[in-house]
C-alpha cells in the first residue's frame, strides 16, 4: 500500500487501516456521535418517576417520553439515507445532531404533556441521521478487515451516551427537584460531542455524494429498490428482526428499573437508584470485542453466545436481592451490546447494493421494537410487577434467538464494497 486507504496502484479506495492516524479519528468521531445521540435519546429514562409527577399521568404514559423519540428515530431512519445519499454521511451526522439537540431544548420548555411529546417525536425525528448513516459511513471509509472492530466502537459510544445521558439527568434532576434541568445537563454534555465530532472526523473519501445531477425522484426510486430487496431476502429479515425483540426488551427493562428500585422493599432515592445505569458501562466494553471476535470466530456463533449470557442475566434479576438485580443488569447489559454490536454490523455488511437502507431497516425495526415493548412493559409492570416484566423479555428473547438459529448462516456471504 502506497498511500494510507488506497490500493498499491494508489487510485483505488479500500479504506482506512486499524494503526493509522484517520482510523483513530474516525473511531474517535463515531464514539462521540454515539455519545451525542444516545445521550439526548434516553436522557429523560432516569427522571421518568419525575416526569410522572410533574405532568401527572401514570407510569406507562411516562414512558412515552422515551418512546415518542426513539418513534421518531425509526420513522425517520429510511428518509434519512435519502438525504446520506446526497449532502454525504459526515455531513447529515452533523445536521442531525445539532437540530436534535436545538429539540431538545425546546422540550424542556414545554409547557404540557402533549406539547412535550410532540417535541421529543421531531427530536426522534433528527437523530434518525445519526444511525442512517454512520454504518455506511464506517463501511466506506473504513477497510472491511477491520470494519467490525469500527462498528464496535460506534456501538461502544451508544453504550456510553445511554449511560451519560441517564447517570447525568438522574441526578441532576434529584438534586435540582427538576426534571427539565436534568435532561438541559444532557443537552449540553450532546452539544459538546456534536462539535468535537465535526472537528474529529476525516474528509471522507469512500463516497462521493449524489448531489443536484440526480433527481430526487431517482434517488427515491433507488432507495425503494434497495429497501424492497432487502425485505425479501431471508437472512436480512431475520437480522432485522433481531433488534426489534431484543432492543425492545432492553428498553423495557431499563424503562421499569427505575420505578422498581424507588418502590418497596428497596425504596431508593431517584439520584441512587440513577447509578444502576453504570452497568451500561458493561456493553461499552462487550461491543467491541464481540466486534473483534465476530470477525475471527463467525458473527452467528458470537451473536448467539452473547444472546445466551443475556437469558442469564435477566435470570438473576429475579433474585430480590439488590445486588443480584444489579450483577443481573450487567450481565444483562453485557449480552445485549455484544449481540447489537455483530448484528447491526452484519446487517450492512451483508448486502451487495443498498447498505445505508439496509442499515436503516435495521434501525426502524430497532428503534420501532423499543417503543413498542418499551410500552407494553409498562402494562406487564403495572398488572403484574418485576418478574412478569421478566417473563415477557425472557419469552421475545428466546422467539429472536430460535429464529438467528434457524434463518442465519454460519458463513456469511462476502460483500463487495458499493
Amino acid at each position: 500500500m502506497t498511500n494510507a486507504g488506497f490500493s498499491q496502484t494508489g487510485t483505488t479506495w479500500i479504506g482506512h487501516r486499524r494503526g493509522t492516524r484517520d482510523y483513530s479519528r474516525i473511531q474517535l468521531a463515531m464514539l462521540l456521535a454515539g455519545i451525542a445521540t444516545f445521550a439526548q435519546l434516553y436522557a429523560p429514562q432516569a427522571v421518568l418517576p419525575q416526569v410522572s409527577q410533574g405532568f401527572g399521568v401514570t407510569t406507562a404514559e411516562s414512558s412515552l417520553m422515551v418512546s415518542a423519540s426513539t418513534v421518531g428515530l425509526a420513522v425517520a431512519v429510511v428518509p434519512w439515507t435519502l438525504v446520506a445519499d446526497r449532502i454525504g454521511r459526515k455531513r447529515s451526522i452533523s445536521i442531525a445532531i445539532i437540530a436534535a439537540t436545538i429539540l431538545g431544548l425546546c422540550a424542556i420548555l414545554a409547557p404540557n404533556f402533549q406539547l412535550a411529546l410532540l417535541i421529543r417525536l421531531f427530536e426522534g425525528f433528527a437523530l434518525g441521521g445519526v444511525p442512517a448513516a454512520a454504518m455506511a459511513y464506517l463501511n466506506e471509509e473504513v477497510h472491511k478487515i477491520d470494519s467490525a472492530a469500527a462498528s464496535g466502537m460506534f456501538v461502544a459510544g451508544n453504550t456510553i451516551g445511554g449511560l451519560s445521558g441517564r447517570l447525568v439527568s438522574g441526578p441532576v434532576g434529584e438534586l435540582t427537584g427538576s426534571w427539565q434541568l436534568g435532561v438541559l445537563s444532557v443537552s449540553t454534555l450532546a452539544l459538546v460531542a456534536a462539535l468535537l465530532f465535526m472537528f474529529l472526523s476525516p474528509t471522507p473519501q469512500g463516497f462521493t455524494p449524489l448531489g443536484p445531477t440526480q433527481s430526487v425522484g431517482a434517488s427515491v426510486r433507488r432507495t425503494v429498490r434497495n429497501a424492497w430487496e432487502h425485505l425479501h431476502d431471508r437472512v436480512l429479515l431475520a437480522i432485522y428482526l433481531q433488534p426489534f425483540v431484543m432492543m425492545g426488551g432492553f428498553v423495557a427493562i431499563y424503562n421499569y428499573l427505575g420505578y422498581y428500585l424507588t418502590a418497596e422493599p428497596y425504596s431508593l432515592p431517584v439520584w441512587l437508584a440513577s447509578f444502576a445505569f453504570v452497568a451500561y458501562l458493561a456493553g461499552a466494553i462487550s461491543s467491541p470485542i464481540s466486534g473483534r471476535l465476530g470477525g475471527e470466530h463467525g458473527r452467528k456463533r458470537v451473536k448467539l453466545a452473547s444472546d445466551a449470557i443475556s437469558l442469564v442475566g435477566l435470570g438473576i434479576m429475579l433474585i430480590p436481592n439488590l445486588w443480584a438485580i444489579v450483577a443481573g443488569l450487567i450481565v444483562f447489559t453485557t449480552g445485549f451490546f455484544a449481540s447489537h454490536a455483530i448484528s447491526i454490523g452484519w446487517a450492512a455488511a451483508h448486502p451487495k447494493n443498498g447498505r445505508a437502507q439496509s442499515s436503516a431497516l435495521y434501525n426502524f425495526t430497532y428503534y420501532f421494537g423499543s417503543s413498542v415493548f418499551g410500552f407494553v412493559g409498562g402494562l406487564f409492570y403495572q398488572s403484574h410487577g418485576w418478574i412478569s416484566l421478566i417473563a415477557m423479555v425472557a419469552v421475545i428473547y428466546l422467539v429472536a434467538i430460535i429464529i438467528a438459529i434457524i434463518v442465519l448462516p454460519t458463513r456469511p456471504t462476502a460483500s463487495t464494497r458499493t
